[in-house]
């Protein structure tokens, strides 16, 4: 009788077993769960970057300028290009809200527009300046020898004249216009993209991992883009967000100075081009423009620096 007990008995122990078992095993996993899953390095440097509020209302500013430039039609009351003799140089007011100029055409609607083509201006400017700069910084960087001297040698003759007068000689050259502008503004500041990725590439080509892949027979284009590049942008991202608004002010004095983009295109350095004669009398036409280059370019600055801060190995935890 004590062995039939027995035999009867085992089957409720094993149900009991694979129970508490069952459970063990769904209490591990709700554990595991818990854990936190490991943030990506963009999301860990946008965090930093919004525990700085210098650097957030930077790029919330930035943000509103784009939003302006993009909605323009939708918030624009005036057809930028509309001209009224009747209402030439009419002051600041509710039915204008910037005044009008010389021709009678909404201020405030041709600032709005005006920022598509200043922002246009400076992001194309720094898209053509990484992408030679980046490309000869790398050739420079890991191949080193007399490959190496001959660009660095170009870069010294480049940086030897100043930004903005190679801008302009380079403007002279090719002529009024805003792919001109483009041009002119990006060839003119390569030369420090260029050393800048050269610079971070010397330290990364003797490392471990480079002799690594190169025993494998790596080729040189994926070691360049696919390892070494990755690991040497991130100060060329700080350069470059602060670059955007050095191109929008060298933008603007190559319109000041009859060599960018020409009115009436309503490009910032263009509206202040065109109010220079009047700028005794109608100093509206002057404020206007110039507070807009002034916002836009001190956000860029402010969140440049933000973020330099935030990519600091120093302060990575």
């Amino acid at each position: 009788m004590k062995i039939m007990e027995k035999r009867i008995r085992c089957p409720q122990e094993d149900s009991r077993r694979v129970g508490h078992n069952m459970n063990s095993f769904l209490a591990e996993n709700e554990s595991m769960e818990a854990i936190p899953k490991k943030q990506s390095y963009f999301v860990i440097i946008m965090q930093r970057v919004f525990k700085n509020p210098v650097a957030t209302t930077g790029l919330i500013v930035f943000v509103i300028m784009v939003l302006l430039a993009v909605l323009a039609p939708l918030i624009a009351p005036y057809d930028y290009v509309e001209m009224n003799p009747l209402n030439r140089f009419s002051s600041p007011s509710w039915k204008h809200l910037c005044g009008t100029d010389d021709f009678g055409r909404d201020i405030f609607s041709r600032l709005l527009y005006g920022a598509r083509y200043s922002l246009s201006l400076g992001v194309a400017a720094q898209i053509l300046q990484l992408t030679l700069g980046v490309f000869l910084g790398c050739i420079a960087g890991y191949y080193g020898g007399r490959t190496e001297q001959i660009i660095m040698r170009a870069c010294d003759i480049m940086q030897a004249i100043p930004n903005l007068l190679l801008a302009i000689i380079i403007s002279t050259a090719l002529g009024i216009g805003f792919i001109n502008t483009v041009i002119a503004l990006g060839v003119g500041h390569v030369a420090s993209s260029c050393r800048l990725i050269r610079a971070q590439f010397l330290p990364l080509r003797e490392l471990e991992y480079v002799e690594a892949e190169r025993s494998i027979n790596c080729s040189a284009s994926r070691l360049i883009f696919r390892h070494l590049l990755p690991n040497a942008v991130s100060p060329l991202i700080v350069q470059t967000t602060m670059g955007i608004g050095g191109a929008i002010t060298s933008a603007a004095a190559l319109s000041f100075l009859g060599l960018g983009v020409q009115p009436p295109t309503p490009e910032w350095g263009a509206m202040l081009t065109a109010a220079t004669p009047y700028i005794r009398y109608y100093p509206y036409m002057i404020y206007f423009p110039g507070i807009c280059i002034a916002i836009v370019v001190m956000a860029l600055n402010l969140f440049g620096d933000g973020l330099r801060d935030a990519l600091d190995p120093k302060l990575k935890q």
